[in-house]
């Protein structure tokens, strides 16, 4: 069983900044995917960005050049700085890991991008 915690989420003008945290604790040895999704109101989850153990990053076209990923393998931790945030990048992020062939989430910590 995995847990994890999210942290960093807020209210940020356009333009503005904002790091989120996940740690994930638990009977885990070593985890190699993680990443963060989003949901908006009315839409679906969507990917924005993945790393694996290996430092291999995949982001979402949409975040690609703003957004950051990594991660601190000895802490079972995974960041994302989001910088030149937008209004249209307010939605609940969530924290996802892929352990043992099973899916893993996140409570969610919400980031609203308003003047």
């Amino acid at each position: 069983q995995v847990q994890l915690v999210e942290s960093g989420g807020g209210l940020v003008q356009p333009g503005g900044s904002l790091r989120l945290s996940c740690a994930a604790s638990g009977n885990i040895f070593s985890i190699n995917a993680m990443g963060w999704y989003r949901q908006a109101p009315e839409k679906q989850r969507e990917l924005v960005a993945t790393i694996t153990s290996g430092d291999t990053t995949n982001y979402a076209d949409s975040v690609k050049g703003r957004f950051t990923i990594s991660r601190d393998n000895a802490k079972n931790t995974v960041y994302l700085q989001m910088n030149s945030l937008k209004p249209e990048d307010t939605a609940v992020y969530y924290c996802h890991v892929y352990y043992l062939g099973r899916h893993y989430w996140g409570q969610g910590t919400q980031v609203t991008v308003s003047s």
